[in-house]
């Protein structure tokens, strides 16, 4: 699990990252990332998980899957950062593996990382004209 001086826990901390943030969605997740000032402070998680995602059951099982797969990539965060991630209805039906590859995508797009084998990688295509 994700430690417990990671977690997010003020309201403030939620809003400041939701409104003054960078977003990145995804069907099953929306992660938004805000910079909190201190470049010294660890990164801070924080999840948000509606009723429109399920029952009460349901909802503890997807904050508990998302805290988990954060866990292995806190250490990608940059430091000072506040991440909230909100689950979308599909996150309650979603593959683990589903979950971790939309997670990855979501933070690749916020923190600026590009994935192997995008356009951008690739090397410019030549016609034969000089």
């Amino acid at each position: 699990m994700l430690s417990s001086a990671s977690r997010m826990r003020r309201g403030e901390e939620f809003a400041g990252a939701i409104r003054g943030g960078k977003r990145a969605g995804r069907p099953t997740l929306v992660a938004h990332l805000s910079d909190r000032g201190d470049p010294q402070a660890p990164p801070l998680v924080g999840f948000v998980v509606s009723k429109a995602v399920g029952g009460a059951v349901v909802r503890n099982r997807v904050k508990r899957r998302l805290r988990h797969l954060m866990r292995d990539r806190l250490h990608s965060l940059p430091r000072g950062s506040l991440l909230v991630v909100r689950a979308n209805p599909q996150a309650a039906s979603a593959r683990s593996e589903h979950l971790a590859a939309e997670l990855d995508v979501a933070l690749d797009r916020l923190i600026g990382r590009r994935a192997p084998g995008r356009r951008s990688d690739r090397p410019a295509a030549t016609d034969g004209r000089a």
